[in-house]
């Protein structure tokens, strides 16, 4: 079979660039406790390091950014400048790693459920709890904050939940004679279809291949499926069936040639550069593809469904979701706090408006508080189309991405590298990061790992 032209990882950013892969060793102690905010034009200014803006690409997100730090700054004596970086070093790089270990790192910065720890066991957050609005923490959905609370207190507060699910092209599945009720339920089923939609001119499906937090990010859910995970009561529990099922499922696509190795324009989450141009028909990706759609192939005929899961398995999918974190160690952590808290918690008209902004106008997420959600439904979103059956049908089986010290990460990563794009076996691949998680938990003294 000729199968398409394989496609590179664009390095340029995207006007709604999502997700992760920061990579490196983690951020250690001594590192921690020269932690300060990098220089501006004015020396008590503080800088905000993150990936949406001000672009040099016009987008909503950017224009989002740069709203929220202009507002504050015309009420504030301390002003809040925010510093754009492109996604490939952001996500893809070690520059916010490499700014913290030479002790200049941002005074507010992006952060991850999966690379939280790396920053918590060096020190490096602020705890913004006492910074809250009275009802704010009350006012966030179950699960929004776990992954970033460590002793009951809050170190970073969500702006967005992000699920998971499969997109497909409509057309695809005409043309290859499949209907809606040929939406695939299970891992086999989606093989199956996977293959009937490949040709010469276009993959079947489409799953990241490039080593990363994102990467983990989307895997974490068909582990989840089978009832497997990572670490439990101190000790790994990755060598399981479920993680050998996991790993075997991703390699199977590229071993029946229905995936490419590597994806179009932005990655894999790039549903406009690669699902609406025809290079696969089944792509998956998060809710953040809505707005992508929306904005530049509002012509598209696209469709979702829930990942497909392994025969007697449970529907999960992952739910991440970036949040903004203060530097303990910053020039000004209090300052910075009420920055976060006021953007991000307020409970006042305006904050509300100003989160469901960001969660239906700006990109599409679920918001993860109650009051934003339902401002925002009162406007008429997650009422009707695919963003309600992301709301009432794919909602209730989130799971919290979990957070993982860098060892761990990296040892799934591994395993996920080495038997999808390598082919080795999963028994072994499984075994191996198994191990590895165990030696390293061995001497794990750090914050809980969820």
């Amino acid at each position: 079979m000729t199968t398409p032209a394989t496609g590179q990882q664009s390095t340029s950013p995207r006007p709604v660039l999502t997700r992760r892969a920061l990579l490196g060793a983690g951020l250690g102690l001594g590192a921690a406790a020269a932690l300060s905010a990098c220089g501006s034009d004015d020396p008590n200014d503080l800088s905000f390091w993150n990936f949406y803006g001000p672009s040099p690409t016009p987008s909503t997100t950017s224009d989002w950014f740069k709203s929220v730090t202009d507002e504050w700054n015309r009420n504030n004596d301390v002003k809040v400048r925010p510093r754009f970086i492109a996604g490939s070093a952001y996500l893809n790089g070690n520059t916010l790693q490499t700014a913290f270990s030479a002790g200049s790192g941002p005074d507010i910065f992006l952060i991850s459920p999966g690379d939280f720890l790396r920053y918590q066991n060096g020190g490096a957050l602020l705890d913004l709890t006492p910074y809250l609005p009275e009802g704010a923490r009350e006012d966030y959905v179950k699960g929004a904050l776990d992954t970033r609370t460590v002793d009951g207190k809050v170190y970073a507060l969500p702006m967005e939940i992000e699920p998971l699910v499969v997109y497909y092209d409509k057309r695809a599945f005409e043309q290859a004679h499949l209907a809606e009720s040929d939406l695939p339920r299970t891992w086999d089923q989606f093989l199956d279809v996977g293959t009937k939609l490949t040709n010469r001119n276009r993959f079947g499906a489409l799953f990241e291949t490039l080593p990363g937090y994102y990467q983990n990010f989307v895997w974490y859910p068909f582990l989840w499926q089978g009832g497997g995970g990572a670490v439990a009561d101190g000790k790994s529990i990755f060598d399981s069936e479920a993680a050998r099922g996991a790993l075997g499922f991703w390699r199977e696509t590229q071993r029946r040639g229905i995936a490419p190795k590597a994806a179009l324009g932005g990655g894999s989450g790039d549903t406009p550069s690669n699902l609406a141009v025809g290079y696969c028909a089944m792509q998956q990706s998060g809710i953040w593809a809505v707005a992508d759609l929306k904005t530049q192939v509002p012509k598209f005929e696209y469709g979702i469904f829930p990942l497909p899961i392994p025969e007697g398995g449970k529907q999960v999918t992952d739910g991440g979701g970036w949040a903004f974190a203060v530097n303990a160690r910053g020039k000004n952590p209090e300052a910075a706090a009420r920055f976060v808290s006021w953007a991000l918690a307020s409970t006042d008209a305006a904050g509300i408006d100003r989160a469901r902004r960001w969660n239906t106008v700006a990109k599409t997420n679920l918001p993860p508080r109650t009051s934003v959600r339902k401002a925002a439904e009162a406007k008429g979103d997650f009422t009707s189309g695919v963003l309600k059956t992301f709301a009432t049908s794919i909602a209730p089986t989130l799971r919290s991405e979990p957070r993982y010290p860098p060892e761990v990460y990296k040892a799934i990563s591994d395993a996920i590298q080495s038997t999808q794009l390598s082919g080795n076996a999963p028994a072994g691949a499984a075994r191996q990061a198994s191990d590895v998680i165990d030696n390293f938990l061995l001497t794990y003294r750090g914050g809980s790992i969820l």
